[in-house]
């Protein structure tokens, strides 16, 4: 395994390094020991249900601007609500259980979500964010346009470099540029609470495996290692962007952003 993903039998992460089984018809991923409680008849994954399990953003995303999908306006929202106070918010881990359980449930709900208010821990929140944008069958940045981003965070020039970063944004599929302009905004309303102590170094090391990830679902375990640092760069300068950059993509139309 290079990528972490959860075992379709129990749930729990396979982690990096380890062994698992795959079926090629069907893609499901289980553990080595989770083999005899394996369903025996594989069944092919569908790409036409309305709200799926897993799949590229705008398989999540509403039909009218801005294009971000309920789940990830109703995290952020719990988190602005009450988390902006609590030390190291999406750098703390929450309880793996209560992340799988909770994403299944929002997953499962489609577009009318359960409440987040009854999750006591905020850091489970920010987990099921940080789960759903990970387990996208393509990073929030795509694949396609993935080396143009690390080209663009390499430019020494910061002018030039903005200016680029904002012309590759402008390309991105517009779930995946209403969503990222969404969670920019979200992401520097953190940095600037004093009692998080995220900055935006923080918090793009933290970020930046999730929203950038690799140029294809199956790294090499090169590629792994030289674009970690490079991840962790284009999410600095996306945050060193100008908020009004951000509010450009998701404050045309307000109506999805209301949970």
């Amino acid at each position: 395994v290079i990528r972490p993903e959860p075992c379709c039998v129990c749930g729990s992460r396979i982690r990096f390094g380890k062994t698992a089984i795959k079926c090629c018809q069907c893609q499901l991923l289980l553990h080595t020991k989770c083999r005899e409680q394996c369903p025996s008849i594989c069944t092919p994954r569908s790409h036409h249900h309305a709200w799926p399990r897993e799949g590229v953003l705008a398989d999540f995303a509403p039909s009218t601007p801005p294009l971000v999908p309920a789940l990830v306006v109703q995290c952020v929202t719990e988190v602005e609500t009450r988390g902006l106070t609590e030390t190291g918010l999406y750098r703390v881990p929450g309880a793996e259980q209560l992340v799988r359980e909770w994403k299944r449930k929002l997953l499962r709900a489609g577009g009318a979500l359960p409440a987040l208010r009854s999750v006591t821990d905020i850091h489970v929140v920010c987990g099921v964010l940080k789960d759903f944008l990970r387990g996208l069958e393509e990073p929030l940045v795509t694949f396609s346009l993935h080396p143009a981003f690390l080209r663009a965070a390499d430019i020494p020039d910061d002018a030039a470099r903005d200016t680029a970063l904002r012309h590759v944004v402008s390309k991105l599929p517009p779930a995946n540029r209403d969503t990222l302009a969404f969670l920019m905004l979200h992401l520097l309303r953190v940095s600037h609470s004093p009692d998080c102590k995220m900055d935006v170094l923080n918090l793009s090391r933290v970020f930046g495996p999730t929203l950038v990830g690799h140029s294809s679902a199956n790294p090499t375990p090169l590629a792994i290692m030289e674009d970690t640092p490079r991840q962790s760069k284009v999410v600095a300068h996306l945050l060193s962007l100008p908020p009004d950059f951000w509010r450009g993509f998701v404050e045309t139309e307000q109506e999805n952003l209301v949970p």
